[in-house]
């Protein structure tokens, strides 16, 4: 996990901005809860918020690697490289030498030894800023597919960088400003690479290093999801893909803190949490293993299937971690703890915008919350339905002809887009003209394979939309949500090896028992019990208790005052309209559902005042937030 920051001038000198360096560190501090350092020179102020997680004594950031002449190149650096043992081997035999045991020591030398290439080189999750002192240029680098969040500032000689965009608001000479795109990207559900919602922000893309100098600024992408043609049969599919999930997983569960997974029952995370166990038998581990499911108060006894959920979860999460003799601990929420202002003030703050997926968010934090308690990394099934073709739109022979963003179906037929109609925001922002331009956008970046039908064509398309938009939303809201408990997420289904190897595995093989994620489900048979790998895809819990949407209305009759930010976007008469609804028409949960839009319109009045938020409507008058 932890947080990084940092300011590149060469305007003005920096060695004496320690103030302002810290002030913007320290809003980093759950991302980081166990140290802190912040490292000054004449042109560049770095800051770093550590969770300890490898050489807990030896890892101190931001860290330096110096010669005769005093500091060489200094690193703030977030996230894990799973290889770095090996990288520390190569590097060895080249005659370097090294002062810790940690990863961050091994990237730092892996940028000496090898220039801009070294980051082809690193197999992880991570973002992190490099400063040359000799060449003075700084280095922003961030992970193949975005896992780490990074984001920058561009000012005149100058930029400002870190984890999350509330460590650059933090410096005086920033302002919270969101302008009519990015309220147009908040209520669209598009993630587009790149874009940050405030003004003058930028998030870096995966697989991109930003380097900046006196000369200026220059962007190079080390790595982007290629086409290729596959010439492997379907049994030896399968068994690569095992193989490699296998060596992924070994990877991912070294640590020097407890860890354990994430588990739901679900074939993914299942999938996981057996591949984890048995990684850690074999490496001669002891100390029980912790398996952490999610639970609502009376869920099993409400419950009733919808089109995303057909059965509950928690017996097939027990099943798995009885057969793994894991320790299996469900966390039990209720309607209060969801609705509790605290936590969904932490939530809000935790992810610098209005909360998204509804009431998932608020419930995802309370689980870090409590996985930390005992834990402090956690693997997750996080990336395998947009790899493996699990969301009901990869099937839907509609949401596969839609012109647009496949997931844009179902949040339709849940009601989303109506609520959006309802309330006016869909006309006023240009909700379907934006949405439509973004679309296109990604489907001409889409790399193409000669030859290839127009089947395999669309099935391609939508597979690289879902890895390069739809998981790079869970990814962020993953990472930020885990960042506020001080818990490090770790995403298996991720690695690089695994998403150009299926990315590139033909549609009619991945669905060639009819169903969904048919290669990783025939992948782990005979690791997983038969009954999960059966089970059809069953989605992140969502509450399905209607006093939970009862609580909900009644928050939204909360911000409608005199000086609600919403009020300037929305009539109130359209907000009174969906009020004025049936009792039950807002209670199936899910980021696609009318509900989902209600929690947006609290969480952005909310976050408007908190964040002192200036929002520009063009001709309009300016939204400010009230004094």
């Amino acid at each position: 996990m932890c947080g990084m920051t940092g300011w590149m001038s060469f305007a003005r000198n920096l060695s004496n901005q320690h103030k302002i360096a810290q002030a913007m560190t320290d809003t980093l501090t759950s991302r980081g809860p166990d140290a802190e350092g912040v490292w000054l020179d004449d042109h560049i102020a770095l800051g770093h918020r550590r969770l300890s997680v490898i050489d807990l004594e030896g890892g101190a950031q931001p860290m330096t690697v110096s010669d005769a002449s005093g500091p060489r190149a200094v690193i703030s650096y977030t996230g894990e490289v799973y290889n770095y043992r090996e990288l520390r081997d190569e590097l060895m035999e080249l005659g370097y030498s090294f002062n810790t045991k940690s990863d961050t020591e091994v990237v730092l030398t892996a940028y000496l030894a090898w220039g801009d290439s070294f980051a082809e080189r690193l197999n992880g999750i991570y973002a992190f800023a490099i400063w040359d002192v000799k060449l003075q240029e700084l280095l922003l680098v961030r992970d193949r597919m975005g896992v780490k969040p990074l984001y920058y500032y561009p000012l005149d000689d100058e930029i400002l960088f870190a984890s999350e965009p509330k460590a650059i608001l933090a410096h005086p000479d920033v302002e919270a400003v969101v302008d009519v795109e990015g309220l147009q990207e908040i209520f669209s559900i598009v993630k587009t690479p790149g874009h940050a919602i405030f003004q003058g922000m930028f998030e870096l893309k995966p697989g991109t290093i930003l380097r900046c100098g006196r000369t200026g600024t220059s962007e190079h992408r080390y790595w982007s999801l290629e086409a290729k043609e596959h010439t492997d049969d379907l049994p030896n599919t399968i068994g690569n893909i095992r193989d490699l999930m296998v060596d992924i997983v070994d990877h991912q569960v070294v640590a020097d803190v407890p860890l354990g997974t994430l588990l739901s029952g679900g074939l993914d995370s299942s999938a996981i949490t057996v591949l984890a166990a048995n990684a850690l038998k074999e490496k001669g581990a002891t100390d029980p293993f912790l398996a952490f499911s999610i639970d609502f108060d009376g869920y099993e006894e409400q419950f009733s299937s919808n089109v995303q959920w057909e059965d509950p979860d928690t017996p097939f999460a027990v099943e798995v971690a009885k057969q793994v003799n894991a320790e299996h601990i469900n966390v039990m929420l209720n309607n209060d703890d969801i609705m509790d202002s605290k936590t969904r003030r932490a939530t809000l703050k935790a992810q610098d915008l209005p909360i998204s997926t509804g009431d998932m968010e608020y419930s995802l934090y309370l689980l870090c919350k409590s996985v930390k308690d005992q834990v402090t990394v956690a693997l997750s099934g996080e990336g395998s339905d947009e790899l493996f073709g699990g969301y009901t739109w990869f099937h839907d022979p509609e949401a596969v002809a839609l012109d647009s963003f496949p997931w844009h179906h179902p949040f339709e037929k849940a009601g989303g887009i109506g609520a959006l109609q309802s309330l006016g925001l869909w006309d006023s922002l240009n909700l379907g003209s934006y949405i439509e331009s973004r679309y296109q956008e990604a489907v001409e970046e889409m790399p193409r394979l000669e030859g290839e039908s127009d089947a395999e064509t669309r099935m391609r398309q939508i597979n690289y939309l879902n890895l390069t938009r739809w998981e790079n939303f869970l990814l962020d809201r993953s990472d930020r949500i885990s960042g506020a408990a001080g818990l490090e997420i770790r995403v298996p289904f991720t690695d690089h090896r695994l998403v150009e190897y299926v990315f590139n595995t033909p549609w009619a093989m991945k669905s060639y028992d009819g169903r969904e994620k048919s290669l990783l489900r025939e992948a782990m048979r005979g690791l997983v019990p038969d009954s999960v790998l059966d089970r059809k895809k069953s989605p992140y819990p969502s509450t399905q208790d209607q006093g939970y949407e009862l609580a909900l209305r009644e928050r939204v009759k909360s911000i409608l005052t005199p000086d609600s930010p919403v009020l300037k976007l929305i009539p109130r008469s359209h907000i009174q309209k969906m009020l004025d609804a049936p009792q039950g028409a807002y209670s199936v949960g899910g980021p696609w559902s009318a509900r989902a839009v209600l929690e947006r319109l609290v969480e952005f009045g909310t976050w408007v005042r908190e964040y002192d938020v200036t929002v520009d409507l063009g001709d309009n008058a300016p939204l400010r937030k009230a004094s």
